[in-house]
Formats: structure tokens, sequence, C-alpha cells
């Protein structure tokens, strides 16, 4: 019997018009009366899930979040931070470095505004600002704060340029950070202790939630390891395919109510 399930945002929960649908919102409503803990679980910074929570009513007591990919798992209902790993100035001014050598747009986060450095603000970046409803500033690296705490640092582009870019880091670096693709055109660079994975098994354990008590709902690269962590992983239809091959359970995708369909088949005709 499941305890918690924990879910991914874009491309999952929500559909291509980041939308939670009635049937949707039903299911997650039913799963909680049947006693399941549900977590948002998403690379979203937490300002681009707060509408989300206070719309699912997942601000009550006992209620968490896991944002920015995992580095911030967060009491919804009290505020208090469970984990956070943040990255600091000198990772930003390394990353930054590369980004240019590159030739691939870069944006990061605090923990309250989205960043930019690129006068030629990318379109993927006034996206990204506008997805999650987070202020969006110019400010090259160089004239950061120094004492900045960073969740994320994104590479952003087009996805044939990123997958270029991408292939050309150095192997030496991928060691050193947490990198995982969230969407074709975003690449993501965390604190090396950061996935959710490793978010969500912090949450269970706190919880006293065995890992076969977990279930876990994503689409994207940046969902795999919790996929691979849960007692039942389950891919959307719409997700990539090294997604799928992880997972316990494909379901319907993201503009079919996929999160409703797992959630009837795999959780609720179980329950007592």
């Amino acid at each position: 019997m499941y305890k918690l399930i924990a879910i991914d945002m874009d491309g999952t929960l929500l559909n291509d018009h980041h939308e939670v649908t009635p049937e949707v919102k039903k299911a997650l409503l039913d799963a909680r009366q049947a006693g399941a803990t549900i977590v948002l679980c998403t690379g979203r910074p937490l300002g681009g899930v707060t509408r989300y929570l206070q719309e699912l009513e997942l601000n009550q007591k006992g209620d968490y979040v896991i944002a920015y990919n995992g580095a911030l798992v967060q009491d919804t209902h009290t505020n208090q931070v469970v984990v956070s790993h943040t990255l600091r100035y000198n990772d930003l001014v390394e990353l930054d470095e590369l980004a240019k050598t590159l030739n691939t747009p870069m944006h990061y986060f605090d923990d309250k505004r989205l960043y930019t450095g690129n006068r030629d603000i990318s379109p993927y970046t006034v996206y990204e600002s506008f997805l999650t409803k987070v202020p969006l500033r110019y400010c090259p690296v160089e004239e950061a704060d120094p004492s900045i705490l960073v969740p994320k640092v994104m590479y952003i582009d087009e996805p044939e340029k990123l997958d270029q870019a991408i292939a050309a880091i150095p192997s030496a670096l991928k060691e050193r950070y947490s990198m995982v693709k969230s969407a074709p055109f975003f690449y993501e660079i965390l604190h090396p202790l950061v996935s959710k994975g490793n978010a969500v098994k912090h949450l269970a354990e706190k919880l006293g939630f065995k890992r076969e008590e977990v279930m876990c709902i994503g689409d994207n690269g940046n969902d795999l390891s919790m996929i691979e962590y849960a007692g039942c992983g389950i891919a959307m239809e719409n997700s990539i395919p090294e997604l799928k091959a992880a997972a316990d359970i494909v379901t319907t995708s993201n503009n079919d109510d996929g999160v409703a369909h797992a959630i009837r088949t795999q959780f609720l005709q179980h329950a007592h």
C-alpha cells in the first residue's frame, strides 16, 4: 500500500495548458482521503509551485513540496526547510565561464528571482520566468552578490545547440555537479547531492515510510532518479524513452489525465 505519492509538474501533473484538470484534482483529493501524502516534486522554483499548492490545498499540516529538482524540500504548512543544497558564488563564476566557452545562454536563481547575464535575453529565460511567475532580473555574474546561494543554474538553448553544448562539458565537471535535462531546451546544474530521487528518499525516511510505500510519477530526465527509487515508478505516455524503460508502469499522457489514471489503477483500487 503506497503512503507517499511524489508527482512531477510540467508534462506530468499539468496538461500542456499548465492546468490541473478536474479529473486529476479529484484523483488527488480521493488519494489524500484514502491516506496518501501527496508531494509535488518539480524542477520549478518554489514561486512557480505556490499557486498550485493553494489550488490543490497541499499546504495543510504534514504537507511538503520538493522544488528546484530536489535542492529544496520544505514543509508547506509551516515553511520550515527540511533540505536545502545550494551552489555558491564560485560555482556560479565557473559555470558562467563554461557557458561562455560553450556559447550557450545561462540563467540562475536565488530564492526569490531568476537572473540572466545575457543582454540579449534568451526566449527560454523569458519562458521560464513566465511559466513559473518568478521575477526576472538582468545581472551579469560578476555583479552578483558574492554571498548569493543558488538552488540551480540552467543552460538553455535550442535543443540541437543545447545537446552540442552538453556533449562538450568536461567530464570532470559533470562529476562535481548534479546535471539533468528537464526539457529539450533546459539543462539544469545543481549541487552534487541534489536529485529528485534523493529528495523523495530523504522525505520518505523522515516520514517513516519504506521505499516500497513510495509511488513516483514523471516524464523527463530529471524524474529518472525518483522513478528508479520508487516502489512504484510510473512514466507518462509522453515521457522520454529512458524513463519509460525505467518505470514499472506507463500511464496515459499529461493531456489525457495520466496522473488520475495512475492513481486510480495503482492506488485507489487497492486502498481500503
